[in-house]
């Protein structure tokens, strides 16, 4: 890692984390500002055909929010997702062109209070392309509506975030993967989703978020 790639993840101490093996030290131990970092961005992917997913495959729009405890190592992530069936369903014959009600719009609030936060992105995370060279990974449960009510696939499912980025914006990217039982109805490959802005520990906007000009 250049000097100047250095200097910029020690701004964030989860990176700073991985760069120096501090892993497992709190932030204050590890000489950065305690407190939570505040994430947010959109999400916006697919899930994998009918044969896969009832229904699908669904396009899946929304947008997420994501906050960090570096003292505990702990995190909250939410998201409001709007789905409904792609153009794929005009040709399967499940999906009216001419008639949206029959796309099966629906939204999702997802929530996850219990995350672990850990840098072990490496092992955890899919592989991007082009390749992410840093990040982190948080894990924990998720409780998922539908249309406001609990979602009707059942509640908890197991969540893995992946926050990874390069060299130019050291946070770029999201990804979510549910498992069951939330994966009959999104699939079990990641759902992919942008960082729009981050901000630091004393509510200041973060360039980790950015492009470093």
């Amino acid at each position: 890692m250049t000097t100047k790639n250095l200097m910029r993840a020690a701004r964030h101490p989860l990176l700073l984390a991985g760069v120096l093996g501090l892993a497992g030290l709190s932030s204050a131990e590890a000489g950065n500002p305690p407190g939570p970092v505040h994430f947010s961005g959109l999400l916006n992917d697919y899930t994998p055909s009918a044969a896969v997913v009832k229904g699908g495959p669904y396009e899946m729009r929304g947008q997420w929010q994501l906050d960090l405890d570096q003292r505990q190592s702990m995190a909250r992530f939410s998201a409001e997702m709007n789905m409904e069936t792609s153009d794929f369903g005009i040709a399967q014959g499940t999906v009216d062109k001419d008639d949206p009600t029959t796309r099966g719009a629906h939204t999702h609030h997802i929530t996850m209070s219990d995350g672990v936060v850990s840098s072990d992105w490496q092992s955890l995370c899919p592989v991007l392309s082009p390749v992410a060279t840093g990040g982190f990974v948080v894990t924990g449960t998720a409780y998922i509506t539908g249309n406001g009510s609990p979602a009707p696939f059942g509640n908890p499912s197991p969540l893995t975030l992946c926050v990874l980025g390069g060299s130019n914006v050291l946070f770029s990217n999201i990804t979510l993967a549910f498992g069951s039982p939330a994966s009959k109805h999104f699939g079990m490959q990641p759902v992919h989703g942008v960082v729009q802005a981050c901000v630091g520990p004393w509510g200041r906007q973060s360039p980790d978020c950015s492009v470093d000009e």
